[in-house]
């Protein structure tokens, strides 16, 4: 399948979100899957848990502030360059990006103090960011 050359229509979720990490064994705490948004990912070496920032407890090894822009699905999964249409210009305004990809769809995770210009990057490569309310 040749490689994406389009635009897309990305929402802001309204919550701010904290990425923790927490050690390979541990069990999926109840707070990780609370929530309108979250993803919990196990692999051998860590517990990966994507969380609103409300709900995570104090003293935990996370980094704290992101957004999350939710890419207007449903897509293939073997599209080619969805993420590279929207991670290149973000790139090119020096945003640091944490994706997630799901069967229908993409979110991209962009700090708090960054938000403004991961937006007018995208709407500079002709996508599309919808609600935006940037929280400082």
């Amino acid at each position: 399948m040749p490689a994406v050359k389009r635009s897309f229509e990305l929402s802001l979720l309204a919550a701010t979100f904290t990425i923790c990490r927490l050690a390979p064994g541990a069990a999926v705490p109840e707070w990780a899957t609370q929530g309108q948004f979250f993803s919990v990912t196990r692999t051998g070496d860590e517990l990966s848990v994507i969380v609103e920032e409300a709900l995570v407890p104090e003293r935990l090894r996370s980094e704290v502030d992101w957004r999350v822009m939710k890419v207007h699905g449903p897509f293939d999964v073997s599209e080619v360059g969805v993420l590279a249409a929207l991670v290149a210009p973000l790139a090119a305004v020096g945003v640091s990006v944490f994706s997630i990809s799901t069967f229908d769809t993409d979110y991209l995770l962009v700090r708090c103090d960054q938000l403004r210009e991961a937006v007018t990057g995208l709407r500079n490569a002709s996508h599309t960011v919808n609600e935006v309310e940037i929280i400082s």
